[in-house]
């Protein structure tokens, strides 16, 4: 009995040496490494959401920012873009993004006037006149600040981007006189300032998202909307639509936000990254922009059903004269200082 005790604890012994020499062999051991796969769990990965189509300066643009920063990050990110509205609406995005569900998105200012008021401001119709005032207040001091608006809110802005300047598009008439908005229905985005302004001409301001737009426009719940020459070419408005009219009354822009968790994970150097990116990508988007809606305004006048209107300079008058009392509803209801800075800028 005593020998059968004494060769098991013997083995038992035998058993725990041979397991810790092993342990210690293989941690000592130089076995092959998987490169690839090594830089696969490294890579990281930005979901960046968008409503409009990849054929847009914002579609374009989101191609072209995750082109520049996979080259200046070595491959250490990667962005996944979808565009469209495939993954969320322009209602529900915003939510999306605080939760992480996606890393970037790019709404419209007015989009995000309800949790940034101030950004009403870019909104009010004939405040600029030009793309090059809108590059030089957005791309300089005014947007930097507007940006930083978003500090309260825990998200990170990174850059406006443009679209170009909005114009009137309906099925039944042109708009053309202040008369002609009587009692039609006009689809306005979520900003006090643009559905008073419907509301100025006798128009009914409907809101509705703008992956249903077609949809409604087509179902004649919506007989008129704002928007920019390259929305109406790449969306198909002009096949349900038929009266454009030319009046450049307001801007149509974005702002390019990210989640700021996300961007507080990120290391000092991949920020930078990210940033120099954004600032060519930006650069881009705003020569991009101009040449799209010259492109497809050639394309538009060639479609046989469509009519293409213009303002004279006495009915632009008008218009910029109905819609006054905007810029003192915007006073009011947020106050005076980025509208003055703005105006400051564009008169120097």
């Amino acid at each position: 009995m005593k020998v059968y005790i004494t060769t098991a604890i013997l083995t038992i012994v035998l058993l725990l040496s041979y397991i810790g020499y092993s342990q210690q062999f293989w941690q000592n051991s130089t076995l092959p490494v998987d490169e690839e796969q090594q830089g696969l769990n490294k890579q990281i990965v930005i979901n960046f959401s968008h409503v409009v189509a990849e054929d847009t300066p914002k579609g374009q643009a989101a191609i072209k920012f995750a082109e520049l920063l996979e080259q200046k990050s070595n491959g250490r990110i990667h962005v996944v873009i979808y565009p469209n509205g495939m993954l969320y609406n322009d209602n529900n995005e915003l939510k999306a993004l605080q939760n992480n569900d996606v890393q970037m998105i790019a709404p419209t200012f007015s989009k995000m006037t309800k949790t940034i008021p101030s950004w009403e401001v870019l909104d009010l119709p004939y405040l600029f006149h030009t793309d090059e005032e809108v590059e030089n207040v957005l791309n300089g001091r005014i947007g930097e600040q507007l940006l930083n608006q978003l500090n309260h809110v825990n998200i990170k802005g990174l850059a406006f981007w443009n679209n170009g300047f909005k114009q009137m598009i309906s099925e039944e008439k042109p708009l053309v006189r202040l008369e002609d908005f009587k009692n039609i229905k006009v689809r306005a985005m979520p900003s006090k300032v643009l559905q008073t302004q419907f509301e100025l001409l006798g128009a009914k301001s409907v809101n509705t998202s703008f992956d249903e737009l077609y949809t409604e426009i087509e179902n004649h719940e919506i007989d008129a909307q704002e928007n920019t020459l390259s929305n109406i070419y790449s969306k198909g408005f002009y096949k349900v639509q038929n009266n454009i009219t030319l009046t450049n009354h307001g801007l149509l822009g974005y702002s390019v936000l990210m989640n700021e968790d996300f961007w507080n994970s990120l290391p000092q150097n991949l920020q930078e990254d990210v940033l120099d990116a954004m600032k060519e990508a930006t650069e881009w988007n705003f020569q991009m922009a101009k040449e799209m809606n010259s492109n497809d305004l050639e394309k538009l006048k060639k479609q046989d059903h469509i009519k293409i209107n213009t303002l004279s300079v006495a009915e632009q008058n008008k218009w910029k004269l109905k819609f006054k009392p905007l810029y003192s509803l915007y006073k009011n209801h947020v106050g005076a200082t980025f509208l003055k800075e703005i105006q400051t800028e564009l008169n120097h």
